[in-house]
């Protein structure tokens, strides 16, 4: 059994994920959950604060042998022993959904995500999602996420159409996470924006975080945001209204393209959460933000070279780009 006892919980030394580490100067007066996800000895993985604050409530995590609180503050030489469980098997069941694989291999998949899908299951969209696709397309994806989104290292917002990476086993699901943390992983967007930038080229830099008074929004927020850059280069403009732009991410907080391009006058054309509704929008057939993930790259987890996958404009953005196009060239 696991060499470390966590109260009534026992896993196989093969299973789970046993080890301990003691607390040094530099850490002294962290919160444990920051602690653990900020601390770099811990093996390779996935681990996200959340996660780590789901171990501690279920106290399968201990300093000096008793379990705390997320927020108890860990003091220097204290011994901290977490047991991460092996992953659930999941219990989802597969739907036949209609995918776009670009790429797929023993260890991951690329696909391109159709707007109006939802990622994972959540509270008012627990069927239909693009992991009950994916098990049904194939039953090897990593177990890392647990029942509700295996194989999932990164996602695009619902209405977001463009390319996506799923691991197909935890070694993949370990290196791709890194990348993506480490911010290795590369990401090109296209956007129609309502409005038309000054100039060719800029960026924004402002910390996003959660806004003030709806708390189901995302807001540039100059205390307790995190980091956020975001470079946008103009494309093509139509007239004064519209324009086309690439858009690559340094950092990927929620909603950071949305939230910065909006915070600059040039939200982007059709979002209902960030922008403004228009009657011009129904005219141009926008029914939800134009917001495309054209390229992505990483490092293969397999083969260590560096790969890229593009995924072409959803139909209904094409449909919007031809339509500006015509406006733009009538007399």
């Amino acid at each position: 059994m696991c060499a470390i006892t966590f109260g009534e919980s026992a896993f196989d030394d093969d299973e789970a994920q046993c080890f301990e580490i003691v607390v040094a100067k530099v850490s002294h007066g962290l919160r444990l959950d920051q602690f653990l996800v900020c601390n770099a000895s811990l093996p390779e993985g996935d681990f996200s604060r959340g996660m780590f604050q789901d171990l501690i409530a279920r106290n399968l995590v201990l300093v000096d042998g008793q379990p705390k609180k997320s927020n108890y503050r860990v003091r220097e030489s204290q011994r901290v022993q977490v047991c991460v469980p092996p992953p659930v098997p999941s219990e989802l069941i597969p739907e036949p959904i209609d995918l776009t694989i670009i790429h797929e291999d023993s260890h991951l998949l690329v696909l391109s995500k159709p707007p109006g899908l939802v990622v994972h299951p959540a509270c008012g969209n627990m069927t239909g999602t693009l992991v009950h696709g994916l098990l049904h397309h194939c039953s090897d994806l990593s177990g890392i996420n647990g029942q509700v989104r295996p194989g999932i290292v990164h996602r695009l917002d619902k209405d977001t159409s463009g390319v996506m990476v799923v691991a197909k086993n935890d070694l993949a699901h370990h290196c791709l996470a890194e990348q993506f943390k480490n911010k290795t992983a590369k990401k090109i967007y296209h956007a129609i924006l309502d409005g038309v930038p000054s100039t060719e080229q800029g960026q924004v830099c402002a910390p996003i975080g959660r806004h003030p008074v709806n708390r189901k929004k995302m807001a540039v927020v100059a205390e307790r945001g995190r980091y956020a850059l975001t470079q946008w280069k103009l494309l093509t403009s139509f007239g004064r209204s519209f324009s086309l732009v690439e858009i690559s991410i340094e950092t990927g907080r929620t909603h950071q393209i949305r939230v910065h391009m909006a915070s600059i006058g040039l939200p982007v054309a059709g979002d209902l959460v960030y922008g403004k509704k228009k009657d011009r929008h129904a005219q141009l057939g926008i029914e939800r933000q134009c917001l495309h993930a054209s390229r992505l790259s990483f490092v293969h987890p397999a083969t260590e070279e560096r790969v890229s996958f593009s995924a072409a404009f959803p139909a209904d953005m094409t449909a919007v780009l031809e339509l500006l196009q015509q406006e733009a060239a009538a007399p």
